[in-house]
């Protein structure tokens, strides 16, 4: 798209300006260290781009859908790897959609100013994965308080996080309906649970992504701290999904034409056999196919943000931004090291650094067969299938 065309350049040139203060050797010192790009984000939330989908009546930026996704599309494409902070942006949904007047004036302000970061959801199970309805966390009712017992898995940022929305089973499954009622949210205030009902084991892994094992051994909770009507906190839950799976594309989007121009760029500066590699139609194919693919994910994603800004039904949208981008951008990574040859596993190209983080979409945080399991089912008319 032309600068020219572009309504969004603005927002672009902002975020780029900023990202130019957070060069490649500062994400590459980050992920060595395995340590937190805590001066970034910090100064991502000076300057108002995590209050971006907060409403300008609770201190936040009142922005669309559509204007969030270029913020994180650009911090991705200028190097950089918004999982460390998309957290901040899209979890506190839950509050602004199924949150109580009290709850929204309480913690939206502090949110959106920076006090308070609110980064996880405490979702997945190491037992029931996937399968949601069938965690085993609960949370009972007890002198006016929840108390909560169970444990988490894969739960991201709780060490750089001042809250979590926590989903745990409030109607055992046997006195329900439907398997997803009888769930509900929580507010849980990770400062004061952290040592005092809540243990919390970090999991080393491949991307450097802070994520965690959290255990609950009669955890309170305020009762207050309830989010959204008891029993119903899937569909509480679900409004802060679409959200998050859009913005994931949108940064898979970056990351893609990142790879996409540094391979173009190395390709046309580097010559072997007397010719650069890039007049190659070997090498040139592959990097014009990924962009080809990378504009057709990127037309789903705005699919998605115009359904999602409209309030229509957005999850087939979201799931397929998601796919497709996740997967184009995994195509581009390959590619581009695959240009570079040798070189694109050397860490000062930063090519070996973006290419894991973004193998992670294709997996999370909702995995592939789960998206073309949503799609049989609830576009095709298939037969659920599990």
């Amino acid at each position: 798209m032309s600068t020219e065309t572009d309504p969004y350049q603005e927002i672009r040139d902002a975020v780029r300006g900023l990202c130019r203060q957070f060069p490649d050797d500062y994400f590459r010192k980050v992920d060595a260290q395995r340590a937190y790009p805590e001066e970034f984000v910090q100064a991502l939330t000076q300057a108002g781009w995590m209050a971006a989908l907060i409403p300008q009546d609770y201190g936040g930026s009142g922005l669309s859908m559509a204007e969030a996704s270029v913020i994180m599309e650009e911090i991705n494409r200028c190097g950089g790897n918004s999982g460390a902070c998309h957290g901040q942006m899209y979890v506190m949904n839950a509050i602004v959609r199924s949150g109580s007047e009290e709850q929204k004036r309480k913690y939206l302000p502090k949110i959106a100013s920076g006090e308070l970061r609110i980064q996880s959801m405490g979702v997945t199970e190491p037992t029931t994965g996937s399968d949601t309805t069938q965690l085993k966390a609960t949370a009972v009712r007890k002198d006016g308080r929840w108390v909560v017992n169970g444990q988490k898995v894969w739960i991201s940022r709780i060490q750089h996080s001042d809250m979590m929305i926590l989903l745990a089973r409030t109607t055992p499954l046997a006195e329900v309906k439907k398997r997803s009622e009888g769930l509900s949210c929580f507010l849980v205030d990770l400062k004061s649970a952290i040592g005092q009902g809540l243990t919390v084991r970090p999991i080393l892994n491949m991307v450097n992504h802070e994520t965690n094992e959290l255990f609950f051994d009669n955890l309170e909770i305020p009762e207050e701290n309830l989010l959204g009507p008891e029993g119903q906190g899937f569909k509480t839950l679900l409004d802060g999904l679409n959200a998050e799976r859009t913005l994931i594309a949108a940064e898979c989007i970056g990351d893609g034409y990142w790879f996409i121009d540094r391979a173009a760029r190395y390709a046309s500066d580097r010559v072997v056999f007397g010719r650069s590699i890039g007049q190659n139609q070997g090498v040139q194919f592959p990097i014009a196919e990924t962009y080809i693919e990378l504009e057709a994910a990127n037309l789903m994603r705005w699919e998605a943000c115009k359904r999602i800004d409209a309030h229509q039904h957005a999850g087939a949208q979201a799931n397929m931004a998601k796919h497709l981008a996740a997967k184009a951008s995994w195509e581009a990574a390959n590619v581009c090291l695959q240009t570079h040859g040798g070189f694109g596993f050397a860490c000062e190209y930063d090519i070996e650094r973006k290419f894991r983080e973004t193998r992670l979409y294709l997996v999370a945080p909702i995995s592939t067969n789960m998206i073309f399991s949503y799609v049989a089912e609830h576009i095709l008319g298939l037969p659920k299938s599990y």
